[in-house]
C-alpha cells in the first residue's frame, strides 16, 4: 500500500486544518478508551450481545438520544438529530459481536474475562468509534451545528453467516438512509492512517459442507465397496482444480477446505465421509454463479468413484463494493482531519464482510482503519487470540466519522 503524500514525523499532531468542528476532547477520549476496554473484557458472540447492547443503549440515552433495540433482541439503531423525512441520511455502522476463540494476550489489563471468547477482529473498536461519533454529533446538534440527521447502526452477528446485516436491514435500519459508511481495523496500516479503495475491497465468502456415502466393507475387498477415503481425497484435491479451469482466473474464485473426516479403523472401508470449507470470490458476477459451479464439480468427481453426494452450499456474503462518491466523502473527511498524507491506497482482501449487504441496497463504503502502533513488528493479524490495537485509532475513527457526517450534510 502506498500513501498519497509524504508522511510527517507524527501523524497524530498533523491535522489537515479546515476548521470543521467535532474534534474529540480529552475527557471523551478517555471515556471511549475505557468503554472499548470494557467491551474487550466482556466479549459476546453473534446474537448474544445483550450486555454490549445494554451498555451502548445506556450511554446513548444519557446523551439524550433515543436508541431502539433491533427486532432480533440485540443491536441498536439510533438517529442523531431530527430527520425531516425527506433528506437522505448518512448512516454510520459498527458491528458489536466477538469471536469464539481464546484471548491469548497476557500483558494488558483488559484481557477477555470470558473463556474462549475474544474481540479479535476489532469490533469493539468499530462499536466505540460509532458511539463516539454519535456523542460528538449529538453535542453539535444541540449547538445547531449538525446540518442533517445521522443514523447510528450497531449491528449484531457480523461473524455469523450470512451476517446480522440482513436482520438489521429487516428491522428498518436503512429506511431514510441515502448512504452508509464504516471502518474496519487493519493491523497492517499504521495508526493515524486509513486505507481507501474504490470498487471491491473484500471478497465474497460462502460455506460448503459435503457428505459422501456408499457401501463400505473390508479393506481386503475394496472392489466390493465404494472407496470413500479415496473419493473424499479426490474431491478435496480435484474440485478446487476443476473450478480454477471453469471460471475466469481474474475472478479469484478459491475453494479451501477446513475439515475432512472419514473412517474409524485401518481395515474398514467407511460408509460415510464429510468435507467442509469456504468458497471465496473477488468478483460479484462470478460469485453469483459459484454455487452451481461447485455443485457440478463435486458431483462430477464424486460420481467417478460411485459416491453419493449431499451438498449444503450456504450463501454467505457478496464482496463489499465501495461506491466512488462515498470513497470521495471519506477521502475528504480524512484530508480535513489529518491531511491527505494520512490516506493510503489499499488492496482487495479475501476476507468476507456482511457490510456488503447494505451496499446491495444503498451506496456506501468501508475504509480500513489503521491500528498498528508506530514501530510495531509483532505482525498481528485479525482472528488471532493476540490481536490488539493502538487505541489512538478510536480518536481517528470518531473524527473521520464526524467530519464525513458534517461534509455529507452540507453537500
Amino acid at each position: 500500500m502506498k500513501s498519497r503524500a509524504s508522511r510527517p514525523e507524527d501523524l497524530a499532531d498533523q491535522p489537515g486544518g479546515g476548521g470543521l468542528p467535532g474534534r474529540l476532547g480529552d475527557e471523551l477520549r478517555a471515556e471511549l478508551i475505557a468503554f472499548r476496554r470494557d467491551l474487550h473484557m466482556h466479549p459476546e458472540l453473534g446474537n448474544q450481545e445483550f450486555r454490549t447492547t445494554a451498555a451502548i443503549k445506556d450511554r446513548l440515552e444519557k446523551a439524550g438520544l433515543k436508541p431502539r433495540v433491533l427486532d432480533v433482541g440485540t443491536g441498536l439503531v439510533c438517529d442523531v438529530g431530527e430527520w425531516d423525512g425527506v433528506t437522505p441520511m448518512l448512516a454510520l455502522r459498527g458491528d458489536i459481536d466477538a469471536l469464539p476463540i481464546p484471548d491469548t494476550k497476557v500483558d494488558v489489563p483488559y484481557r477477555s474475562t470470558v473463556p474462549d471468547r475474544a474481540h479479535a477482529c476489532g469490533h469493539d473498536v468499530h462499536t466505540t468509534t460509532v458511539l463516539g461519533a454519535g456523542l460528538v454529533l449529538a453535542a453539535l446538534d444541540r449547538e445547531g451545528l449538525l446540518p442533517n440527521a445521522v443514523r447510528l447502526v450497531f449491528q449484531p452477528a457480523e461473524e455469523v453467516m450470512p451476517g446480522g446485516a440482513l436482520s438489521a436491514i429487516e428491522s428498518g435500519v436503512l429506511e431514510g438512509v441515502g448512504r452508509i459508511i464504516a471502518v474496519h481495523c487493519d493491523p497492517k496500516v499504521d495508526v493515524g492512517r486509513i486505507g481507501l479503495r474504490i470498487g471491491p475491497i473484500t471478497s465474497a465468502c460462502d460455506r460448503l459442507e459435503i457428505s459422501l456415502d456408499g457401501p463400505g466393507g473390508h479393506t481386503a475387498r475394496p472392489h466390493l465397496t465404494t472407496d470413500l477415503v479415496t473419493a473424499a481425497a479426490r474431491v478435496a484435491v480435484d474440485v478446487p482444480a476443476l473450478l480454477s479451469r471453469r471460471v475466469d482466473a481474474r475472478s479469484g474464485l478459491v475453494l479451501t477446505w477446513g475439515r475432512l473426516h472419514t473412517g474409524h479403523a485401518p481395515n474398514v472401508v467407511p460408509q460415510h465421509a464429510e468435507l467442509s470449507g469456504t468458497v471465496r470470490c473477488l468478483n460479484l458476477d462470478a460469485w453469483r454463479d459459484a454455487a452451481d459451479l461447485v455443485h457440478a464439480a463435486v458431483d462430477e468427481v464424486a460420481g467417478m468413484h460411485r459416491a453419493k453426494t449431499v451438498i449444503n452450499y450456504v450463501r454467505g456474503v457478496p464482496p463489499v463494493v465501495n461506491d466512488a462518491e462515498s470513497i470521495g466523502l471519506l477521502d475528504a473527511a480524512m484530508t480535513e482531519r489529518r491531511g491527505s498524507y494520512a490516506i493510503e491506497d489499499t488492496e482487495q482482501s479475501l476476507g468476507g464482510e456482511d457490510f456488503s449487504w447494505y451496499l446491495e441496497r444503498v451506496p456506501g463504503a468501508m475504509a480500513r482503519l489503521g491500528v498498528r502502533p508506530p514501530g510495531d513488528t509483532r505482525g498481528l493479524d485479525l482472528h488471532r487470540g493476540n490481536f490488539d490495537v493502538d487505541e489512538e485509532a478510536i480518536t481517528v475513527g470518531v473524527e473521520l466519522f464526524t467530519a464525513a457526517a458534517l461534509l455529507a450534510g452540507r453537500s
